[in-house]
């Protein structure tokens, strides 16, 4: 993202969305989509049911949306500025790519990301430079993030993602993503951790071990219990004094490593180190600590078509399918369950530290966009 883009590109976006809460205006669009492009996926994490879920029923993917179909949502759409995939597992579906290039088609973005579990190695860096290739056939400068997954070092990543020799491919996957980075200026490659109950004095570790193997962005979210992930009664969450401790370290080694990083990596990583204080705050409070606009910045689709205001509230806040209403997409956004969902997220029923959508709320909150700006004023002067 760059710096100039919040007043030419993401302004637009952001005053529409004010316009909603403040006079109920339907003139806005998405500026983030997070598509679940799949229910397949070999993982069986300790933080998620959604490999469990696809190991019981195999039949599950057989409900994915169609490449015919996604084109015709996607063509029903506005542009938007961030494209997420997630799943299951992304690169289980051998047509990501083609997912990708009607993405560039029609929506447009200006991001294109992505995570994986990075279980299959190969494919992933052959499909990602397929991907790579697309995107800079329609824009050069647009950037491609891919995100593997790092839970632990060694069996202990294993232990938590339940799949055997899920590490080595970890590495595997490494060596040829960073080939990739060196090859294509857009593209980044970026590591992350889900901190939960199982993994909370792992963190520094975790953390050495990236940054050893010379990999420049690293993140981190706490593990959560979505409806998305089956996982409600799972005890997976950390306390949160005990989060707040690891996020207060972390972000302190953040901060002395910045100068190290490049200026563009500057910039988000002052974003992020004002989320995980936010984050930490919500769970201890257990309420939106600034308002919450999922359903209006940002949208889900599942991998069956189904629209929701984020992950987290998933199924249970589910807008309505999108193969109920012949793919319009616009028509099911400005529904009237659309608008019940966003008045029960305005009306604050709802909390979550997702990371996805506290970016945007960031944006959206001026006192705390203001942080973030002045922490990233002090990262540029180190």
């Amino acid at each position: 993202m760059k710096k100039s883009d919040l007043f030419t590109v993401l302004m637009p976006y952001l005053m529409g969305y004010k316009m909603n809460r403040w006079f109920g205006s339907d003139r806005f669009h998405p500026m983030t989509l997070t598509y679940s492009v799949t229910a397949a996926c070999q993982s069986r994490c300790k933080t998620c049911q959604i490999g469990a879920m696809f190991c019981q029923d195999p039949t599950r993917p057989q409900k994915d949306l169609k490449l015919d179909e996604i084109e015709k949502i996607f063509k029903s759409m506005k542009p938007v500025y961030f494209f997420n995939m997630s799943g299951g597992e992304p690169f289980m579906r051998d047509d990501l790519p083609q997912i990708v290039e009607l993405a560039c088609k029609y929506l447009r973005p200006r991001v294109v990301h992505t995570p994986t579990n990075a279980i299959l190695s190969d494919k992933i860096v052959k499909n990602t430079e397929q991907i790579i290739q697309i995107v800079r056939t329609y824009d050069e400068s647009v950037p491609v993030t891919v995100k593997p997954s790092i839970d632990g070092v060694g069996e202990k990543h294993d232990a938590i993602r339940g799949v055997k020799g899920n590490f080595n491919c970890l590495l595997k996957t490494i060596e040829g993503l960073k080939k990739l980075e060196e090859k294509y200026d857009n593209f980044h490659l970026e590591l992350g951790t889900v901190i939960s109950n199982f993994n909370i004095n792992d963190l520094e570790e975790i953390e050495d071990f990236v940054h050893s193997l010379g990999v420049e962005s690293y993140r981190n979210e706490v593990a959560e219990c979505r409806t998305e992930f089956f996982n409600l009664t799972d005890p997976i969450t950390p306390p949160a004094d005990i989060y707040q401790k690891l996020i207060k370290d972390f972000a302190k080694k953040v901060e002395e490593n910045i100068g190290k990083k490049k200026k563009l990596a500057r910039t988000t990583e002052a974003m992020r180190v004002v989320y995980y204080n936010i984050a930490g705050k919500i769970l201890a409070e257990q309420r939106q600590v600034i308002p919450c606009y999922a359903g209006v910045s940002n949208v889900h689709i599942n991998y069956d078509g189904g629209v929701w205001p984020c992950c987290v509230l998933g199924y249970d806040q589910e807008m309505g399918n999108l193969r109920d209403y012949d793919y319009d997409f616009q028509k099911l956004w400005h529904s009237k369950k659309a608008d019940e969902v966003r008045k029960y997220i305005k009306g604050k029923n709802c909390a979550c530290p997702l990371a996805n959508q506290a970016y945007s709320n960031e944006l959206l909150h001026f006192p705390t966009l203001c942080k973030a700006g002045v922490k990233a004023i002090q990262f540029s002067l180190k």
